[in-house]
């Protein structure tokens, strides 16, 4: 992965791109997917992707196919996290395939791009595992892209 600035990559990032693209993969499967961008923080990134499925309410889809893309510009890292009911059906090499798919698009600098192949191929995985159905199926979670902003101290 190529180390941007948070600020560059923000700036490349297509958010209207991004959010068309979960809106046309949700409009053939039940599943929900969200793309989220962090600032720097220090420790491990899972730990911290893992709190933003949580924080994002990404395992109250009803089906529990909620699929969150958790990007860390400053530390060139991102991490792709599906919910148990997705899991279950995929497995752990899908996300290696797909987190491979993007690192390529990513390394070249084309992080819009890279977002919008890996949510293609997770909304066709979902499609597969999870079809749209029009008579039940309500959006679940926002589709926007969640811009993590870092807490400010308090004084006491």
């Amino acid at each position: 992965m190529v180390f941007m600035h948070r600020r560059k990559l923000l700036k490349r990032l297509d958010s209207q791109k991004i959010r068309e693209a979960i809106q046309a993969a949700e409009r053939k499967t039940s599943g929900e997917i969200r793309v989220s961008v962090s600032p720097f923080f220090y420790g491990k990134v899972r730990p911290v992707a893992e709190k933003a499925f949580r924080r994002l309410g990404m395992s109250n889809t009803r089906q529990r196919n909620g699929i969150l893309f958790f990007i860390v510009p400053s530390r060139r890292r991102f991490v792709v996290l599906g919910d148990e009911g997705i899991h279950a059906k995929v497995g752990q090499e899908f996300w290696e395939h797909i987190a491979g798919a993007m690192s390529e698009k990513f390394r070249k600098g084309d992080f819009t791009d890279g977002l919008i192949k890996g949510i293609e191929e997770v909304g066709e995985h979902l499609a597969a595992h999870f079809p749209y159905d029009p008579l039940s199926d309500a959006n679940e979670l926002p589709d926007d892209v969640d811009f993590v902003r870092k807490k400010k101290k308090q004084d006491n």
